[in-house]
Order: C-alpha cells, then structure tokens, then sequence
C-alpha cells in the first residue's frame, strides 16, 4: 500500500523549520506535491541567495524526510541565482 504524502503533513513540518529560515529573512512556500516529490519555493531573503540551495538539500530536505520517509526527493522552484556566483568573493 502506497502512502499519500499530503499538504497538511509537509505545512507541519515546514513549520518546524520556518523559525530559522525567518531569523535570516528567509522562508519557503509549498508549490506541489508530485507522487513522493515536494517542490518548495524560497522566498523573502532565501528567494536569489546562492546559499539557498543548501539550505535546501541540507536543512530543509533533510527534516522533511525525517519527519515524512516516503518523501523521495524536495526540488526547488523559481531559484534565481547564478551559479557561479557561489564562491565569488
């Protein structure tokens, strides 16, 4: 039996990590939930920050997956960054 990952379940858990990302100016927006994969928008100081993307994949994906297993993969929408700006000084 395959679970459904729902809105209401992946809106808690970003709650969780919501007050972090808003100490920095920052927050995230559910776009879609596609099978096992959640696509997230950044927002407020995470939306065109090269930093955002491990944000991302380090803290946000990560405590999604901890509280919701069946999420295979968190994709990010809408990033607005060059790249190569990364590890320009």
């Amino acid at each position: 039996m395959e679970t459904t990952i729902t809105k209401e379940a992946v809106e808690k858990a970003l709650e969780r990590i919501r007050p972090a990302l808003r100490m920095d100016g920052g927050d995230v927006e559910l776009v879609e939930i596609d099978g096992k994969v959640v696509r997230l928008k950044m927002t407020g100081a995470c939306h065109g920050c090269p930093m955002s993307i491990l944000t991302l994949q380090m803290g946000i994906e990560a405590a999604l997956k901890d509280a919701i297993p069946e999420i295979e993969r968190v994709e990010a929408v809408d990033m607005d960054f060059d790249s190569t700006d990364l590890f320009a000084e």
